[in-house]
């Protein structure tokens, strides 16, 4: 292109290092637009380095020797040239939505002009390059469109708020909880209150992105060369199969026009391999959605063992905030390479399905498999014939149904532990062909959920064993230990009762005043004294508070708790003790234990 971005990036590299401070873009209630469409772009333009020419815009023609140093560099260089739009989204100012915009829209602007000015590229496929931008150029307009909307819509003063706290989606959330609600309640909150944090909001929106570019290397590096492949075929290619011993017919061109065909079934049965392959990528990322607002929820309400299978402890570890960082580049590559792996699997299926069954029934040759079934058609009936016996004499001989109830038939109970040795055998047989069924469905379940992390390809047992969720599970350890929506109202109101003429701290001044002016009557008073019991019994078991009272540490170990309920035969001794401990709590203050 005639548009040299050299240039555009000293000046974007230059401002993007003087910004480098860390800012709190992953908060909970952040606009997760931005930030979705920043680790977009970034992921887009990382995806594209693998077969640059030239990896950073500095370098032209870069030389063979150092390329690939040059694309470990490119790696660090791209997500700090981006990083400034992510400060602008996070800093709720007016000033950095203008100059966000401002910068989308010269990323946008270069990019855009480049593509217009130069389409065609000698990289694979003339229009790769055209192609693998558009997911830059869709983020880079977004974040245009988002950034001016902000600015419109954005807060009245130039102070920065405190936006993770004062949201109103944790006391919304607590709100929510403490109605009573119906079964169609139920639907409605979980639609209307709650949110998905950011960081799987992110890795949902990168993963996308990353179907997009697998498919279209699959795309671009196959298809287009089936092409030249099937307009270089002629007369010379009877020759050749003759060779080989393959006579397809006495027509050369016959020949020629039957390879064609035969080239064109390739190039079809790759592209419904492929586009299966993408469908079933996009269906199991919804469902890895719903998975995650199931798990978040059960964490939430305390229900561990259902994604732990073990004790544990929702709290941060130094793994489990490793993971967390890692989860949305760990989510990137394992879908890419599952769409790759799903998409030679299926291409293969598909080729034994047509030139092994569908082909030769249409033309009456060449059933290779056809023949094979037949000569051992007696075994396959053999086997069907007992199967269906030990069903039959199963449900009409061997069990009876007696007043609603099922049991052994007592009088044929000779007869069928003779039936089991005379069927020995033919069962080792059958149990033949269950293991290499149970070898191919363990197979085709692995492959089709291998994009997935919030499943185990393991067994219930051994899943501590699959990095992926290893890394699934870690990383909501740390998610719900410190975005707990009612933790986050809780330490709201608490700061907001710190804060010298806070909304909450207000409210409270005054409702002692008007406790002080008005007294309460007897009935009010016991209302007021059973409420404030029935939150002491709710502190005192509440399983996240548990772990940091120190009665508890010394009185019970890590075997007496189970999914953080304790085990009351365990503290029969320290029942005493936690009795006076509570009285004295529910006498001084009873929101002393929450801390």
């Amino acid at each position: 292109p005639t548009v040299d971005d050299a240039l555009f990036n000293i000046c974007i590299l230059s401002i993007s290092v003087s910004s480098l401070d860390p800012t709190n873009f992953l908060d909970q209630t952040q606009n997760k637009g931005p930030v979705m469409a920043v680790f977009g772009l970034v992921f887009s333009k990382l995806a594209m380095l693998v077969i640059s020419p030239d990896p950073l815009p500095f370098c032209k023609d870069t030389p063979a020797d150092i390329k690939e140093y040059m694309k470990l560099i490119a790696i660090f260089y791209y997500p700090v040239l981006y990083y400034p739009l992510l400060v602008c989204g996070s800093l709720q100012h007016k000033a950095g939505y203008v100059f966000g915009s401002l910068l989308s829209l010269g990323h946008f602007g270069v990019l855009l002009w480049q593509k217009i000015d130069c389409p065609k590229t000698p990289e694979i496929y003339k229009y790769y390059a055209l192609l693998a931008g558009l997911p830059q150029l869709a983020c880079l307009a977004y974040l245009c469109v988002r950034f001016a909307l902000l600015f419109v819509r954005g807060p009245k003063t130039d102070q920065v708020r405190r936006a993770d706290l004062d949201s109103s989606y944790y006391s919304d959330y607590v709100k929510s909880l403490l109605k009573k609600r119906t079964s169609t309640g139920r639907g409605n909150f979980c639609l209307s209150v709650f949110r998905f944090p950011l960081k799987l909001a992110v890795s949902a929106c990168v993963a996308f992105v990353a179907l997009y570019h697998t498919a279209l290397l699959l795309v671009v590096g196959v298809v287009p060369t089936l092409h030249i492949v099937r307009a270089g075929i002629d007369e010379n290619i009877a020759f050749l199969l003759l060779g080989f011993g393959i006579v397809l017919s006495d027509d050369r061109m016959e020949v020629v026009q039957i390879v064609t065909f035969y080239t064109w079934l390739l190039e079809v049965c790759y592209l419904c391999a492929m586009t299966l392959s993408c469908l079933l990528s996009l269906i199991m990322l919804m469902r890895s959605m719903i998975l995650h607002r199931s798990n978040l929820k059960g964490l939430y309400k305390g229900d561990i063992y259902s994604i732990y299978n073990s004790q544990k402890t929702i709290s941060p570890s130094k793994p489990g905030l490793v993971c967390w960082m890692g989860l949305t580049g760990y989510q990137a590559a394992i879908v890419c390479l599952g769409m790759a792996i799903q998409t030679l699997v299926f291409f293969i299926c598909f080729l034994f399905l047509v030139f092994l069954i569908i082909i030769p029934i249409f033309h009456g040759r060449n059933i290779i498999v056809f023949e094979i079934a037949g000569k051992v058609w007696p075994v396959w009936v053999t086997l069907l014939l007992v199967t269906a016996l030990q069903h039959l004499a199963a449900k009409f001989a061997f069990i009876k149904r007696e007043a609603g109830t099922r049991d052994l038939n007592n009088s044929y109970l000779t007869f069928l532990f003779l039936l089991t040795y005379l069927l020995f055998l033919i069962n080792t047989v059958v149990g033949l062909i269950v293991a290499i069924w149970r070898m191919v469905i363990t197979a085709l379940f692995n492959i089709v959920h291998l994009s997935r992390i919030d499943i185990s390809l393991l067994h219930r047992t051994a899943e501590s064993y699959d990095p992926a969720y290893r890394y699934y599970t870690h990383s909501l350890k740390v998610e719900v230990s410190q975005s707990h929506p009612v933790m986050k109202a809780f330490c709201g109101m608490l700061l907001d009762m710190m804060v010298e003429g806070g909304p909450v701290g207000q409210k409270i001044r005054d409702a002692e005043e008007g406790i002080q002016l008005n007294r309460p009557s007897r009935a009010s008073g016991r209302q007021r004294v059973r409420a404030r019991w029935q939150l002491l019994y709710t502190l005192v078991n509440n399983p996240s508070l548990l772990g940091s009272r120190k009665h508890f540490q010394t009185l019970q170990t890590s075997e007496s708790v189970l999914n953080g309920t304790p085990n009351h035969s365990s503290k029969k001794q320290g029942s005493k003790k936690e009795a006076g401990k509570a009285e004295s709590m529910f006498s001084s203050n009873p929101l002393h234990e929450a801390r």
